[in-house]
């Protein structure tokens, strides 16, 4: 659960306005691209432009393990409370079958679970069981090339690209050591950057009311921190105005990473409930 966190780090302000930053560069790339293009309209499934912005109401389970400096803890899983997490998409279509797809959205809530097995704090064993208080943060930025097939109402996408992420672990652990209470300190700060692979599934009711089904997968071995990130939902798209739209869907994600070095830990994050966006098309 702790290890000295890497010295620079991007703070949270400035990781949020870089995933905003790479989301209008996309919509300004496209609308570039679109006025000096002339070519026939894409399927009404997709947009040659589209920024949106909203958040995902998660339903989180959590469960972290680690060998720190004060030796190993256990948590069990633990189920917060619902956190509205900040997300932003951006998608450019590139000639009527091709595009790039940006995802990016952000974890930071507090985390207090009950600690088990092994805990040590300040070199001697506790009794009984011990408490957190902690605070996680996890960024998921995702950025894929895709590729449609079929036409009219129903189309198909397969995409590859890269994720990164970067999770962070600040906590204080308090329990009652040779009878009286003791407190340690310690923190984790990681991140890797991992191959990238997704599916979707688009079809247009009529251009202003449309269906949607996508999933994801991130897997990396080797190195000093692996594991996956797996993803999907489902959802519907309408536009009342001709550029200006709603988006609400339903989805999960499971995040299971592992550290392995000379104190190994384990970060599993499951992710579920609904989102909504507002969404710009041009």
């Amino acid at each position: 659960m702790f290890v000295t966190p890497v010295p620079a780090r991007l703070s949270p302000l400035r990781l949020q306005l870089l995933a905003l930053r790479g989301a209008l560069m996309l919509g300004v790339l496209g609308i570039a691209t679109a006025a000096a293009t002339a070519r026939a309209e894409p399927s009404p499934t997709l947009d040659r432009v589209s920024i949106s912005v909203g958040a995902f109401s998660a339903d989180p389970r959590i469960n972290i393990g680690a060998d720190t400096q004060f030796g190993r803890i256990d948590a069990p899983e633990s189920k917060p409370s619902h956190t509205t997490i900040p997300r932003v998409k951006a998608d450019l279509l590139i000639g009527d079958r091709h595009g790039l797809a940006f995802d990016y959205y952000r974890y930071d809530k507090s985390y207090t679970p009950t600690l088990t097995g092994e805990t040590i704090i300040n070199g001697q064993p506790v009794t009984g069981t011990a408490t957190a208080n902690a605070d996680l943060k996890l960024d998921l930025a995702k950025l894929a090339y895709k590729w449609w097939l079929g036409s009219g109402n129903d189309t198909f996408g397969i995409g590859l690209g890269a994720a990164y992420y970067h999770a962070n672990l600040n906590g204080t652990a308090t329990g009652i050591v040779n009878g009286e209470t003791a407190t340690a300190r310690d923190s984790i700060s990681e991140h890797a950057f991992a191959p990238l692979l997704e599916v979707g599934w688009r079809h247009a009711f009529t251009p202003d009311l449309r269906m949607y089904a996508e999933a994801s997968g991130i897997k990396k071995n080797g190195g000093r921190i692996n594991g996956h990130i797996y993803g999907g939902n489902i959802g519907m798209e309408w536009f009342p105005f001709k550029n200006i739209g709603f988006v609400a869907d339903y989805g999960i994600s499971k995040i299971k990473l592992h550290r392995d070095s000379e104190r190994d830990a384990d970060l599993n994050i499951r992710l579920t409930g609904p989102s909504a966006y507002v969404k710009v098309r041009f």
